[in-house]
């Protein structure tokens, strides 16, 4: 029932990183500063094994996840953590106004863009009208105004990944809900609320699909599962962003549903991490108006959730809750009734109640220690006392057949990349050696070349020599008209003469 909605909420997470890794740091920062770190979520991957696995864990008597002796629940202080929204009052809810004002005027303010565009766009699906987010995309591709360019994009995550009712399309309770936001409401419980009940949906027909942000409670649910051994002093910081540093963090995603199952049924007091790493509790609430717990208006429709059944994720002594009328609370925005609830519960809102944290002694009361023992869940798995392993063993995964030849053939491939960084490390060793002899050839070339030139010039100087030494050491003279030549000191004679003469001289 989850396979092909995820498969399609990862193609928009996709398109959707692409566009926000296109804007500059001026945008991004501009759209965080009004939306928070929404942008975060689109880098978490939903494990779609482990949130088929915890939604049978989901005890809609109680509006809460029940693991054996355990129980837990999302809170409105750890969502608005993981959000960082900074513009945001933290208990100025949301609620659905009685009289609201046409879808396309809202839309028409949200995207600065005229009434015959806003119109042409809308469609009706079922009962409700909505917009397709291809038209959104493509405005936010092409809006000259950076403010509302950010406007759009976050409407785009409200409507598809935090209240994803209509698959493609945004919903137009979802834009009234967006408006709303501007004028400083938190949008944290609507989120919870309609986590809530779609989770109480999944479990009463058994099916059906989650209109929820799956990537949010799969980031919480795993800030409270593993221990963390340091925590990062940044945390204390006004800037600080959890969800930035959690989705930087790797999961594991390769374990089976039964896996899991098998885990948390059987998951103990000591495996959890009570109290999330990057939250920092200081009061408490209590009380909401005459609620002994605390009512949620969603966008749909409204539920409770009882916040002193999970003292524990406050770092704070658990004592029995008070949870009579909670599983009756829900409702949904229709009928002639749901108008006074609401009012009801916005009223509530205004006098909320809080306390300070309690650290003191043991973490639990004698009293919660049996009251939980007996306290029947008969509607999610219970614990199997046989065969109980470690959380190691239950996500240490038998490989089958088929996952043994692959890891035979990636050693194997490993080995030949080994070889293969080998051959290429004695490659660039061979090549270096062949530019170096290959340099010492060009200099004995170049040496070569300097010898020949300076032997031709040491021939070009011997041979002007002897030419000069004919010349000048000889002392010949010819004398002109009579073909006789003279030696110096002598009288001159003729050339047969002077050969003659030159003979006798050798032998003598």
């Amino acid at each position: 029932m989850f396979s092909p909605v995820f498969a399609y909420f990862s193609c928009i997470n996709m398109i959707s990183f692409a566009i926000w890794d296109q804007w500059d740091d001026e945008t991004k920062s501009l759209f965080c500063h009004n939306y928070g770190d929404l942008p975060y979520l689109l880098e978490v991957k939903v494990d779609e094994q482990l949130f088929r696995a915890i939604t049978q864990f989901w005890n809609p008597a109680y509006n809460c996840f029940t693991f054996g002796r355990v129980d837990l629940v999302p809170t409105i202080e750890e969502y608005t953590a993981l959000l960082h929204c900074p513009r945001v009052q933290i208990y100025r809810i949301y609620s659905r106004a009685a009289y609201v004002p046409a879808f396309w005027k809202k839309l028409m303010s949200i995207t600065g863009m005229s009434e015959e565009w806003v119109t042409a766009r809308i469609k009706q699906n079922g009962e409700y009208k909505c917009i397709p987010w291809r038209n959104l995309r493509d405005l936010i591709l092409t809006h000259p105004d950076a403010s509302k360019k950010t406007d759009v994009f976050a409407l785009s995550f409200y409507g598809l990944m935090l209240f994803p009712k209509a698959l493609g399309h945004v919903d137009e309770a979802v834009i009234d809900f967006f408006d709303r936001l501007s004028k400083g409401a938190t949008p944290v419980p609507a989120i919870l609320a309609e986590t809530f009940r779609s989770l109480n949906a999944c479990r009463r027909s058994r099916e059906g699909r989650f209109v929820g942000c799956a990537q949010l409670l799969l980031v919480w649910l795993h800030s409270h599962f593993w221990k963390v051994n340091k925590v990062s002093c940044r945390i204390f910081t006004y800037n600080y962003s959890p969800l930035k540093e959690i989705v930087t963090t790797p999961r594991r995603d390769d374990v089976l549903e039964e896996n899991w199952i098998a885990l948390l049924q059987n998951l103990q007091e000591e495996g959890i991490e009570w109290k999330a790493p990057w939250f920092i509790p200081n009061e408490i609430l209590f009380r909401c108006g005459n609620f002994d717990w605390f009512p949620l208006l969603g966008i749909w429709g409204a539920i409770g959730y009882a916040l002193l059944l999970v003292l524990r994720q406050y770092e704070t002594k658990q004592f029995i809750p008070t949870t009579h009328g909670l599983a009756q609370c829900e409702f949904q925005y229709k009928g002639e009734n749901y108008k006074k609830k609401v009012k009801e519960i916005s009223t509530a809102w205004n006098q909320i109640q809080r306390m300070k944290k309690l650290t003191v002694g043991p973490r639990t009361t004698p009293e919660y220690s049996e009251w939980i023992s007996e306290r029947i869940n008969d509607n999610i798995p219970g614990p199997r006392m046989e065969g109980i392993r470690s959380m190691e063993e239950y996500l240490r995964i038998v490989p089958s057949e088929l996952e043994i030849i692959k890891q035979d053939f990636e050693r194997k491939n490993r080995d030949l990349e080994k070889k293969i960084e080998q051959l290429e490390e004695e490659k660039m060793h061979l090549k270096l050696d062949a530019d170096i002899q290959k340099m010492e050839a060009e200099k004995q070339r170049k040496r070569k070349s300097k010898a020949e030139e300076d032997l031709d010039s040491l021939k070009m100087d011997s041979k002007k020599m002897r030419i000069s030494m004919k010349t000048t050491g000889l002392g010949k003279t010819q004398s002109s008209g009579n073909g006789k030549f003279k030696l110096k000191g002598q009288e001159p004679i003729s050339g047969r003469e002077n050969f003659e003469s030159l003979k006798l001289r050798k032998r003598l």
